[in-house]
């Protein structure tokens, strides 16, 4: 077909042909962009199955058509000829994350926690516009050459408003499906944040959590929890454990609110996991790849075995498939690995209270004898060759009538008036003279703060940091969106500092976009800021005309400097120093100042001294007039904000254009971060409130 036409659209080639149709490369002579176009020809309006599939290809350009995000397939146009409907799409170039993983490339930690990012930063975006995926899964995972992510195909997306689907059907990728979408029954973006788990625990580990036939997948997702990531691959950091678990929770409302929520939580795992060396994958199988549609009361034929609608009832236990294949049969021998592995474990345990045990040290005569402390679930395996700790609780000894041994001398009873020598501690049975109170063991703080960062990490509409004392009081200082206060206070509750003072600066305008968009950059609680911001003289509310002086410390790093002023109207100005009024004041670390009118290239061209101090639109340096002089206080009146960025290189190759808006800058922003910190770039962040009024 290459050099036929579409529409107005040139067809240069062939990218791939599917079951429905075929996608072609193109091109749009009007404005000479290369596109893709999918296809899907018309069918006999008598099949009812294959009028159910076309309807489902014009859904998915009416949801990604109202979907405008970096991370996220653009449709551009949708057209219908006699014979075919096609979508006209944006021309990603690069591959699926499906071939990635099919080709046993096994991505580093850090690499993946990018993915996922852009993964759930674009299901976040969906999801506020009330379109829910429901098809997540690694052939769906586009991967640009440049690493951005994009999701595609909305095939089988769910529109809030839309009434196309109803509880009952059951649509999805088996591997990738939640419970409640085996089960029939609506779904939400939940389902999404389950699917999304799948694939991270996918490149985890290089193998899918459920496999096999489609009942047996089934029955496990309603039934069963899935090794942890750790414990199948050496290259998953145990801080992901939890993160997988909760967003693969068999129940909706024990999984993340919120896409947002999830990448808040990997960032925060990550920042204590290793990047150990990529290690071999496994291939997937095709049963669980394809994406299945069924409507309730009506079965399906999946190869040469009808597979039964789901009850309500629990679901039964697995079917064999009539032709095993080596994933049914890896599967089995799995499941009797697993089963011996467990055998062996038990009788470990079971018969570790008759090994003979090392002998216990002595214990000192003022510490009482406790039980140890619960040990966590996971128990590290015995070196080879050596003995298993006993289980049993050593006791204290029970006198017993005195046996002649000639051979070993027995030492002297308690009840001896002559003390044992100094130099030999005494039995565990012996009371002390004089027992003193055991001395409180010391507070661990960085456990404490690891565990505070952890727990504040998930929060959204955020920018929060702090510090653990060495007597153990906690402070938490920063932003807060005013509706995340409970969230705020169960978080501390959870890593046991309920008590913490808190100095939160609490606000309820157009912000927590901006925050979530930098929250990579933020760094952990406990982890001191590298970039410092204040306003210059300001204490308090600014008053109409008052001038607005940003003044930030720099990181120890060079930097290239970005500083947004965030009106409470969703305004934006970019704070970028003019030659005629804007002023830009550099106090280097060695106490050097300099008063430098910035030329029409702003201040975020330039880079600036590590750990110098920066001055921002200082009227006592600029011989201007006083409309012209900085940025002063105006309409409309309330709480703004001031972001500031500094970043070792720039995080935009041209400067944002003056007439920008928020949700442009936005949109852009993230990825920017994203991509930068994934080239190794230094990125900090830091943002304050400014309260305005009229007098």
């Amino acid at each position: 077909m290459a050099g036929e036409k579409l529409g107005k659209y040139e067809i240069r080639g062939i990218l791939g042909k599917g079951a429905m149709g075929t996608v072609y490369d193109a091109l749009d002579p009007v404005i000479d962009r290369r596109v893709a176009i999918k296809t899907a020809t018309r069918p006999d309006p008598n099949d009812a199955e294959a009028m159910e599939e076309f309807t489902r290809f014009k859904r998915e350009a009416q949801a990604a058509g109202r979907l405008a995000h970096p991370n996220i397939v653009g449709i551009f146009d949708y057209g219908e000829t006699d014979s075919l409907a096609y979508i006209v799409m944006e021309f990603v170039d690069g591959r699926t994350l499906k071939a990635v993983l099919d080709a046993n490339e096994r991505l580093p930690p850090r690499e993946i926690v990018r993915v996922m990012e852009g993964l759930l930063g674009g299901l976040a975006y969906s999801h506020e516009r009330g379109v829910v995926h429901r098809d997540i899964k690694p052939a769906n995972i586009m991967l640009t050459r440049d690493g951005t992510v994009k999701i595609a195909d909305f095939g089988i997306a769910r529109i809030e408003s839309s009434s196309m689907t109803q509880a009952g059907t059951i649509m999805g990728t088996p591997a990738y499906m939640s419970p409640e979408q085996f089960m029939g029954q609506t779904v939400d973006l939940r389902t999404d944040i389950y699917s999304a788990g799948v694939v991270l625990y996918q490149m985890l580990t290089g193998e899918r959590p459920f496999d096999g036939s489609m009942t047996a997948i089934m029955h496990k997702v309603l039934n069963t929890d899935p090794p942890r990531p750790s414990d199948l691959s050496v290259t998953a950091p145990h801080a992901f454990d939890a993160v997988v678990a909760r967003a693969m929770a068999r129940r909706p409302d024990a999984r993340f609110p919120t896409a947002a929520a999830f990448a808040a939580a990997l960032r925060q795992a990550m920042e204590g996991g290793d990047e150990p060396a990529p290690a071999a994958a496994s291939a997937a199988g095709d049963v669980a790849e394809a994406t299945l549609v069924m409507s309730g009361g009506a079965g399906i034929a999946l190869g040469n075995a009808p597979v039964p609608p789901p009850a309500a009832a629990p679901a039964p236990p697995p079917v064999a498939d009539p032709k095993p294949n080596k994933g049914g049969r890896a599967l089995l021998l799995g499941g009797i690995a697993a089963v011996v592995v467990a055998a062996a474990a038990g009788g470990y345990f079971l018969l570790g209270t008759s090994t003979r045990a090392p002998a216990p040290k002595p214990v000192p005569a003022s510490a009482p004898a406790t039980a140890p402390a619960p040990q966590p679930s996971r128990v590290p395996a015995p070196a080879p060759g050596a003995t298993p700790p006993s289980a049993s609780v050593p006791q204290p000894a029970v006198p017993q009538p005195a046996v002649p041994q000639p051979a070993a001398p027995q030492p002297a009873p308690a009840t001896a008036p002559t003390p044992a020598p100094a130099a030999v501690p005494a039995p565990a049975s012996a009371p002390a003279p004089a027992p003193a109170p055991a001395a409180a063991p010391p507070l661990d703080t960085a456990a404490l703060t690891r565990r505070i960062a952890a727990a504040l990490g998930p929060v959204p509409c955020a920018m929060l940091d702090g510090s653990v004392a060495s007597d153990g009081g906690v402070r938490v200082a920063g932003l807060l969106g005013e509706a995340q206060r409970s969230a705020l206070r169960q978080a501390l509750a959870r890593a046991g500092a309920s008590q913490a003072t808190l100095g939160i600066d609490t606000f309820s305008g157009p912000y927590c976009p901006v925050l979530d968009a930098v929250h990579p950059a933020v760094p952990a609680f406990g982890t001191a800021p590298a970039l410092g911001l204040s306003l210059a003289g300001a204490s308090g509310r600014l008053l109409k005309d008052a001038h607005v002086v940003p003044q930030l410390r720099l990181p120890d790093y060079p930097s290239y400097l970005l500083v947004d002023y965030i009106a409470n109207d969703g305004s934006l100005a970019h704070l970028q120093p003019s030659a005629d009024a804007k002023m830009f004041d550099i106090t280097s670390p060695d106490g050097t100042v300099q008063h430098v009118p910035v030329d029409a290239a702003s201040a975020a061209a330039k880079v600036l001294p590590a750990g110098a101090t920066v001055t921002i639109g200082d009227p006592a340096f600029c011989n201007c007039s006083a409309s012209t002089i900085g940025w002063t206080v105006a309409p409309p009146y309330g709480t703004d904000m001031i972001l500031a960025i500094a970043s070792s290189a720039p995080l935009f190759t041209a400067p944002r254009p003056a007439t920008d808006t928020l949700a442009a800058y936005l949109a852009a922003l993230g990825p920017a971060i994203q991509a930068a910190e994934a080239r190794g770039v230094h990125v900090s962040v830091r943002a304050i409130l400014v309260r305005t009024a009229a007098q």
